[in-house]
């Protein structure tokens, strides 16, 4: 159970001291400590600088570090839930943040709370990312945004319903819009409890937010003097389409990527070239690409459209409003989004990205546009009319006399063609009829106008908010070790699965207060290529000379055991 350090805990709850610093002691076979190889990945995001600019514990026995350091341990070691925590040992996770124990899950949800209530997760979120922006600006200089609906399943309150692809069903629940690097790492998220879709988000939310954060790659001057030069691209897909945004981006100097919508008839063979296309994981193809210039009077706006042709002959178009570039780049970059897809997937199996942090709601704005249930029953009852009108027009069309013309048959057929008609003329008559009504029915609504009985609420956002900023800030410390793995590793694909192992294996811990280091003494896996790998990170993070948070402990970390010289390599 921990809780050895009873006169700090007493001290603490009464308000006489706290929060304690990490005092660690010579402990064998910890587990899950491998998690602490990602310490000097989580260090270099930011995560516990910035936070500590941006949030504040009143006096208690855990300080912010702890509790920031603690969540994203959980998250590398893949305790996808904050209710995990209450099936682990306490006292064993504790050993890795230097404490006797971690809190019990009701104390990190009022620390929790405490953040969240005193401070604004977003300030902190958007500072990160402006860092995380700054650190990489070829990074932030092509995003791909994408939309996750993040599907809620409780009885608190009745959130509208959206299509989910991934499980082709309307569920209810919120939507975020994610915006990520070229190689799947993300960089800010905007949470949506009423989706107004992408392209108003895109407007509203993101393009600000990006102009905001993101590093200037490109000077006024240069913008000044060619006309076709932009300060950088989007891509996202096809529900994103809209020729107005395309001239708005354009007057804004950012240009657009996306999959076009009623391409039209296919180009001519002859039109399609063969061309080396490298895509985000430095993997080389063939493409067979062609290119038109294409006019979009909606929008008025000239754009470039690229095709890719399959051996099968399937054609798919994309729309370009970056006229620099070559195509076989922009190319690469559509037929790339997966990158961003496997994010998504893998952030759901790995990380809980959906997973409830807390169980309260929140009023919405009153001024937030909903739609109009009036005009959504409307709208049903018109579609589901038009179905069955197209399919009682067909039958009508199809039913034929075949039979020799005897009194009968032609009696039955007369019948059938009469009924049919008299379900189309109904049909008919009442489309016209709620067709005037659903013109005459505002669409949008305000959340006050509401009926009392059809109003909702909203999830309270900023714990998950604050929560999902800690797991993008691990995914991209778990990214940046695939990185270094990957230079000894002879499949790539394999650094991910190593990392999930590693953080969960077991270490020996050994401090040296005179000397001021904190040695974590890994244990062997399975094969000697898993080792290798090992130490060569090992390696790289014991350059780093990372110190442990609130300490003088400079981090070292090796593999084995002291006593077989082969370990002694690192």
């Amino acid at each position: 159970m921990g809780a050895t350090d009873t006169a700090g805990r007493v001290l603490a709850s009464i308000g006489l001291s706290g929060p304690v610093e990490p005092n660690f002691i010579a402990v064998s076979d910890v587990p899950n400590a491998g998690v602490l190889l990602a310490l000097p990945s989580l260090v270099s995001t930011g995560l516990l600088r910035v936070g500590a600019e941006h949030f504040e514990l009143p006096r208690g026995y855990y300080g912010l570090s702890s509790i920031i350091l603690l969540l994203a341990f959980l998250a590398l070691a893949r305790v996808k839930a904050l209710e995990c925590l209450r099936y682990c040992s306490p006292g064993e996770w504790g050993k890795l943040l230097g404490l006797d124990r971690v809190p019990e899950v009701r104390t990190l949800r009022n620390k929790l709370r405490l953040l969240v209530e005193t401070s604004c997760p977003e300030k902190w979120s958007a500072a990160l990312c402006r860092e995380w922006m700054h650190d990489d600006p070829e990074a932030a200089g092509l995003l791909y945004v994408d939309g996750h609906v993040r599907v809620y399943h409780g009885s608190q309150t009745s959130l509208p319903k959206r299509y989910v692809s991934r499980q082709r069903l309307c569920l209810r629940g919120t939507t975020d819009y994610w915006v990520n690097a070229l190689d799947a790492q993300p960089f800010f998220v905007v949470s949506k409890p009423v989706d107004p879709g992408l392209v108003k988000v895109l407007i509203d939310d993101i393009v600000p937010r990006i102009e905001r954060d993101s590093p200037g790659l490109v000077n006024n001057e240069a913008l000044q003097g060619n006309p076709l030069l932009h300060r950088l691209t989007l891509v996202f897909d096809r529900e994103g389409y809209s020729p107005v945004l395309f001239a708005t981006m354009k007057r804004r100097r950012i240009a657009c990527v996306t999959y076009r919508k009623s391409a039209g008839p296919d180009w001519p063979m002859e039109e399609f070239g063969v061309e080396s296309v490298t895509l985000n994981n430095g993997e080389r193809v063939e493409m067979s690409l062609a290119e038109r210039g294409v006019y979009l009077p909606q929008g008025d706006v000239w754009v470039r459209e690229i095709r890719k042709r399959t051996e099968s002959g399937h054609q798919t178009p994309i729309i370009a409003t970056d006229y620099i570039s070559d195509r076989s780049t922009l190319a690469a970059a559509m037929f790339g989004r997966w990158s961003q897809e496997n994010f998504f997937r893998y952030m759901l199996q790995h990380y809980g990205l959906d997973s409830l942090i807390t169980h309260a709601i929140e009023d919405l704005p009153d001024t937030t546009q909903v739609v109009n249930p009036a005009h959504r029953a409307l709208d049903s009852a018109i579609r589901r009319d038009n179905a069955k009108l197209v399919r009682r027009r067909a039958r009508f069309a199809a039913l034929s006399l075949n039979e020799p013309i005897e009194t009968k048959a032609v009696r039955r057929w007369e019948k059938k063609k009469a009924a049919l008609l008299m379900e189309i003329e109904e049909l008919t008559a009442n489309i016209d009829e709620l067709k005037p009504q659903r013109k005459a029915t505002p669409r949008h609504l305000q959340v006050k106008d509401l009926p009392a009985e059809q109003r909702f609420k909203q999830l309270h956002s900023s714990s998950k908010h604050f929560v999902d900023t800690i797991k993008m800030a691990a995914y991209r410390a778990e990214t940046a070790m695939t990185y270094v793995l990957r230079e000894v590793m002879s499949r790539n694909d394999d650094a991910r699965s190593l990392l999930r192992a590693l953080y969960t294996n077991e270490a020996d811990l050994t401090p040296d207060h005179d000397a001021g280091t904190l040695t974590v003494r890994l244990h062997h896996l399975a094969n000697r290529s898993s080792d290798d790998a090992i130490r060569h990170i090992c390696r790289e993070l014991t350059a780093t000379e990372t110190i442990f948070p609130e300490t003088n402990l400079r981090l070292i970390y090796e593999l084995g055991s002291r006593d077989n010289p082969r370990d002694q390599e690192v």
